[in-house]
């Protein structure tokens, strides 16, 4: 008996600490800290490496995240869904950029401010643009190059 009271407290400890550790992830997560959040979308020819919840940064700063990606079917554009905090103004003539972190790191959306001092509101579109840049297409544009003198 004393063997079953022994395994149950070790088992009761066991699901305590899981516990807690759920706890734990979930207040460290950013699930919950965009609840009070605004709308923006932005049209690119090429998000490639860009996935749903990467980041979005502002001077290098997450204040955001990528909340949905659709193909637009007349232009065949990837309309990106940017899911940014409120309290954080954004004026409409900044830039949207898909960017790599570090050399080999994930993709995600830089924002780059304009001066205008006009800002984007609820449901609007981020004019200017700027895609992914395909890493691979590159080398192999210089390799070709190099090789062909």
């Amino acid at each position: 008996m004393k063997q079953g009271a022994f395994e149950t407290l070790v088992g009761f400890a066991v699901i305590c600490i899981a516990a807690c550790f759920f706890v734990f992830s979930y207040k460290i997560s950013d699930s919950s800290e965009y609840n009070d959040s605004y709308i923006l979308s932005a049209s690119f020819q090429n998000i490639e490496g860009l996935s749903e919840g990467g980041d979005v940064k502002l001077s290098g700063i997450k204040v955001g995240h990528v909340d949905n990606l659709v193909l637009e079917k007349d232009s065949y554009f990837a309309v990106v869904r940017l899911k940014i905090r409120k309290g954080i103004e954004i004026p409409s003539d900044s830039r949207a950029i898909v960017a790599t972190s570090g050399f080999l790191g994930g993709k995600y959306i830089k924002i780059n401010p304009g001066g205008s001092e006009d800002l984007l509101k609820e449901n609007d579109k981020i004019k200017f643009t700027q895609s992914s840049i395909d890493l691979e297409d590159l080398i192999s544009k210089i390799v070709y190059s190099m090789t062909s003198k």
